[in-house]
């Protein structure tokens, strides 16, 4: 199991609201919530980091090649999930 650290941090009362509404709906405590969005943000900036280091080495990624990643992603969902999660048109 993950080691938690208890912090305090001071947010705007209108952004705590929404978190805690968001929480809720997905019943999720609000500290659940926040390192569930903080992990989203670092997944996301270590695949940017990942994609800056590829074109470092091989060159920008082109539209084609950025088109037929995202047919590869749409039928991976799709096999997944159905319809559910795939672009539309």
């Amino acid at each position: 199991m993950m080691a938690v650290k208890k912090i305090s941090i001071s947010l705007p009362e209108e952004t705590l609201d929404e978190i805690a509404r968001l929480a809720e709906r997905e019943g999720l405590s609000v500290s659940a919530w926040l390192t569930q969005a903080a992990g989203h943000v670092i997944r996301r900036e270590a695949g940017l980091a990942a994609v800056r280091e590829w074109e470092a080495e091989h060159g920008e990624i082109t539209d084609d090649e950025l088109s037929a990643a995202a047919a590869k992603l749409a039928t991976a969902d799709a096999e997944m999930f159905g319809d559910v999660g795939r672009p539309a048109g």
